[in-house]
């Protein structure tokens, strides 16, 4: 008779995985709203399309990073470190591209959608560009 049933080591370690990349999602969001020059919850909640795609793309770029560290981790104990590298190299990326596009938050501020869509852009490549190198 086959096995269907999950082991129940395999659902905690689920369980602690998810856990983790849970808190860290929510340190990064944290993070990032605080690092931001505007109030992008109130932005969103006004309806500013180009804050909701400049949060959401760094969510999804910081999510693509996590679950890469998860997939290539043998433990726990590995994904929390570099977790910590794939939210540093997000905010720096963040830093970077405000520095070298003079204004871009502004632009994100008043709600012009192309600035939203690149910072979600750069924020997404850089999740993918972590996801791989992590890979190891």
């Amino acid at each position: 008779m086959l096995e269907t049933v999950m082991p129940v080591e395999n659902l905690i370690e689920f369980a602690s995985h998810f856990a983790l990349v849970g808190v860290a999602m929510l340190v990064f969001a944290v993070l990032w709203l605080w690092i931001t020059p505007f109030k992008e919850i109130a932005l969103i909640r006004d309806g500013n399309t180009a804050a909701a795609l400049s949060f959401g793309g760094a969510l999804v770029g910081f999510a693509i990073a996590v679950a890469g560290v998860v997939r290539a981790s043998n433990s726990l104990w590995e994904v929390l470190p570099w977790s910590v590298i794939a939210l540093l190299a997000q905010l720096i990326g963040l830093a970077l591209v405000s520095r070298l596009m003079h204004g871009v938050t502004k632009h994100i501020d008043r709600g012009e959608v192309a600035s939203g869509v690149f910072m979600a852009s750069i924020a997404i490549t850089i999740g993918i560009l972590n996801a791989a190198c992590m890979g190891g």
